[in-house]
């Protein structure tokens, strides 16, 4: 970005003391139109100071702070799908739970265990047995365990219009090969059964902007896994 862009600045870590003050003075400065970021924590922050963005004419383009949280608490998420009668990986934060599950049947390892607000598949672990789950868990704070969906993984690309709430555009790919949550090769195709259930989706959600969905299609069910409201 730096060679490719007409202008670039050097800034701090979103976390260091004054980020957002400093973001606003290059938007005035630069009389930048509109922002949006690439990286999940980040997501929150300028959704949270979206009215100081407005007052110097900067739009922030994405979606509003409660559907960015909403998105990076995976357990959150996971209870909203749940809730509104969508297909998703079963979860749970109490192992106990999660070793009651396991005895009932209702789920088999392998499974997932992985923060909660994690990103970037960064601390994320395939687990095979009760004695993991344990280890992992003793620790670590702030993690889940996520049912395995063992299907074909699907990106979907969506863009939802800032003003009328409209879905504008989707783009869907079958993942081939991944690397650090990114996916590094895939092919694209088109279902129309597909982008209704996408679209139905990020309206009953009410997203804006740019979103990223993970899908997996198993035995021709569509299940929702992760969602990020940003560029994929």
């Amino acid at each position: 970005a730096i060679y490719d862009a007409d202008k670039y600045y050097i800034v701090p870590s979103i976390t260091e003391p004054g980020y957002i003050e400093l973001i606003l003075d290059i938007c005035k400065k630069e009389q930048i139109k509109g922002v949006m970021s690439l990286i999940d924590p980040e997501l929150s922050l300028l959704a949270a100071n979206e009215e100081k963005f407005r007052e110097i004419g900067t739009k922030i383009v994405g979606s509003s702070y409660e559907l960015c949280e909403l998105s990076l608490d995976k357990m959150q998420m996971y209870r909203w799908l749940v809730n509104h009668g969508y297909n998703c990986a079963c979860s749970w934060m109490d192992k106990a739970e999660f070793y009651k599950a396991v005895g009932e049947k209702a789920v088999t390892y392998p499974v997932f265990v992985k923060p909660y607000k994690g990103s970037a598949s960064i601390s994320i672990s395939k687990v095979d047995d009760k004695e993991t789950v344990d280890l992992l868990f003793a620790h670590s704070e702030g993690l889940m365990i996520q049912e395995f969906l063992d299907g074909q993984e699907i990106g979907a690309d969506v863009y939802v219009d800032m003003i009328s709430g409209e879905v504008v555009s989707i783009f869907t790919k079958k993942k081939l090969k991944m690397r650090a949550g990114e996916t590094d090769k895939a092919v694209s195709f088109k279902d129309p059964a597909l982008f209704s259930f996408i679209e139905k989706f990020v309206l009953e959600a009410g997203y804006r902007g740019q979103i990223d969905i993970d899908i997996f299609d198993i035995a021709g069910k569509y299940y929702i896994s992760e969602v990020n409201p940003r560029f994929g």
